[in-house]
């Protein structure tokens, strides 16, 4: 495993909790990439709070989200504004200091299941 890949999997394992570290997750990186992770808390009001963690290594960019004891790897998708990420039956959309998280399963037009500001 090279330095760059090591590096890559330490901050996705430091995301996971401790009963999840067992496995590991690798993500190789094009030569020349460096890994920047951002650990951001959101206030979901009524829903609770959402620990988000953002892993940005052009051309990688993934978020991992824990609410409800559920935790979550997603990929950074195309979004017409902000920063959207997809993983499991979720949708995490950013822009500015405020986040949206959606289920999928409940429509194409339905209202975010949990609307939140950064900064809890």
């Amino acid at each position: 495993m090279t330095m760059r890949n090591a590096f890559l999997a330490t901050l996705v394992l430091a995301a996971l909790p401790a009963a999840a570290r067992a496995g590991e997750i690798v993500i190789p990186l094009p030569a020349g990439a460096t890994a920047e992770t951002i650990k951001a808390p959101y206030d979901c009001g009524a829903f609770g709070p959402v620990e988000a963690r953002y892993f940005n290594a052009p051309p990688v960019a993934l978020a991992s989200l824990a609410f409800k004891g559920e935790f979550l790897v997603m990929s950074n998708v195309i979004a017409a504004s902000g920063a959207r990420y997809a993983g499991g039956k979720y949708i995490w959309w950013t822009k500015g200091n405020g986040a949206d998280l959606y289920d999928v399963t409940l429509g194409e037009g339905a209202a975010p299941v949990a609307s939140c500001a950064a900064g809890s």
